[in-house]
């Protein structure tokens, strides 16, 4: 990463005292136009940095804005927004357009638009009719106009980035909307406690039991970095799986866990194979958790569980009403067109995993030979409600068990626009595996499922696991590993 880039997100973590106080030169970011198409608040999103929108942008824009799609949104966005900003100051324009009061303090830099006509030379190679090479020719000539002063291009296309500095040129990607740089700081739900948890943590311990669980008061170092939900293990001669229900201060409650490996707690016949599989049913079976995420490489048991989980608490419990599974329908290789039929019918094609977990839940219910199992099936079927992501905006789900499938495909305006769907008595799980995005704008960092782990952390209605063994089969898990 540029030293320009690290140095931006230091700036955005740090706090406005100390950003202020810094007597490094402010830098002169140049857009690219696949930054305001990607994210249009992006003019808001450089602090105390002046931006620079080249007029060869603006074209681009204008060819964008037609049609229906997220990225024709998003064009016709950031052109209403620079309007507002350009209507804000209309006279010196080519002295810059402060940011301060269109942005409400967000940004203390100005927006140079381009003002003149610009002549710059490039190597014979780049032809000039291109947009992308007519805004490099505006970074070299702000670049030679300010020697003294970092002019840096931002873009969102990496073959552009490469020609910037090819050329001599500072450029670097569009990090604000990435929630973490590296996928491996990701929150993982859990943490193994230290061999001397309990002789540095035991001082003045308070202990009582509730409904069969055990309850701990304790604190210690350790409690404050602990998150309501996070999920506490140590292996040894007396073995625990916890997980902390309260925090105030320096104090922490953990109560520990219901044991869904024993046959006594299936759930819908199905019991954990693992630690994690254990934490995630405890999230998926408990009803003071509204939202749920589960993280995993093929074959950790994400979809069987939820769908164990969910059919339990609908047919059994009746927590909930009914099942309601969606996914994003990106295809891995070319797109085999469009599908006849209703809306479920059309979904049927991308829901193979929803068939394949319900015929091994379908052979987990007991007796009753195959007018049984025909019968379970058609009442599981009653009740499980396929949709299509195309038309969630808008609509409300009381009571539900909202399952999102594939959800690493999804942008955080998307996993925003389906998680507010949510109303009363309604669960929502998330699943995924982030090293599978199909999605071609998408990476782990700025995926919605990414997002939604980050954001959703520590919150008491909220929990998070990663699946991180495979039970599937010997020979899924080696493939998992080794291709």
């Amino acid at each position: 990463m540029p030293a320009a880039a690290t140095s931006k997100k230091e700036k955005a973590a740090a706090p406005r005292a100390r950003r202020t106080a810094g007597a490094a030169k402010t830098k002169l970011f140049v857009l690219d136009t696949n930054v305001l198409m990607h994210d249009p608040t992006s003019l808001y999103r450089f602090e105390e940095h002046d931006i620079y929108v080249p007029i060869m942008t603006l074209e681009e824009l204008d060819n964008n804005k037609k049609g229906m799609s997220e990225v024709a949104r998003n064009a016709r966005q950031a052109s209403r927004m620079m309007d507002e900003i350009v209507s804000s100051c209309l006279d010196k324009m080519e002295a810059g357009i402060p940011l301060k009061e269109p942005s409400h303090d967000l940004a203390t830099g100005k927006l140079f638009l381009q003002t003149e006509a610009i002549n710059v030379t490039l190597p014979a190679a780049l032809p000039t009719a291109k947009g992308d090479n007519q805004i490099l020719a505006v970074v070299m000539f702000l670049a030679e106009r300010f020697p003294g002063r970092p002019v840096i291009l931002v873009s969102k296309d990496i073959n552009m980035r490469i020609k910037a500095r090819a050329l001599g040129l500072d450029a670097q990607d569009y990090f604000n909307d990435k929630v973490l740089e590296d996928t491996d700081l990701l929150y993982t739900g859990t943490r193994e406690l230290p061999a001397d948890f309990w002789e540095t943590h035991g001082k003045g311990m308070e202990s009582w039991k509730t409904e069969g669980r055990t309850l701990y008061r304790l604190k210690g170092p350790l409690a404050p970095n602990l998150l309501i939900n996070e999920f506490l293990y140590q292996d040894g001669e007396t073995p625990l799986e916890a997980w902390v229900k309260e925090k105030t201060g320096r104090t922490v409650v953990i109560e520990t866990l219901i044991d869904y490996s024993h046959q006594k707690n299936n759930v819908w016949g199905i019991t954990s194979r693992n630690r994690e599989q254990n934490f995630a049913l405890n999230l998926l079976m408990n009803p003071e958790i509204d939202f749920v995420t589960l993280l995993g490489q093929a074959g950790t048991g994400k979809t069987l569980l939820t769908l164990a989980a969910g059919l339990t608490q609908v047919l059994e419990t009746k927590r909930y009403s009914e099942i309601i599974m969606t996914r994003v329908t990106v295809p891995v290789g070319e797109d085999i067109g469009f599908l006849p039929g209703t809306e479920e019918e059309k979904m049927a094609p991308w829901m193979g995993a929803l068939e394949d977990n319900l015929d091994v839940l379908n052979g987990t219910t007991g007796e009753g030979g195959d007018w049984g199992r025909a019968a379970t099936r058609d009442l599981i079927r009653s009740r499980i409600k396929i949709k299509s992501l195309n038309f969630m905006r808008g609509r409300t789900f009381i009571n539900k068990f909202l399952i999102i499938d594939e959800a690493q495909n999804l942008t955080p305006k998307q996993m925003k626009t389906l998680i507010t769907r949510a109303g009363p008595g309604t669960k929502v799980v998330c699943l995924g595996n982030i090293a599978q995005i199909d999605t071609p704008y998408l990476t782990e960092g700025s995926s919605g499922l990414t997002f939604a782990v980050d954001r959703f952390k520590g919150w008491p209605h909220s929990g998070h696991i990663t699946l991180q063994r495979g039970e599937r089969s010997r020979l899924a898990d080696h493939a998992a590993e080794v291709l």
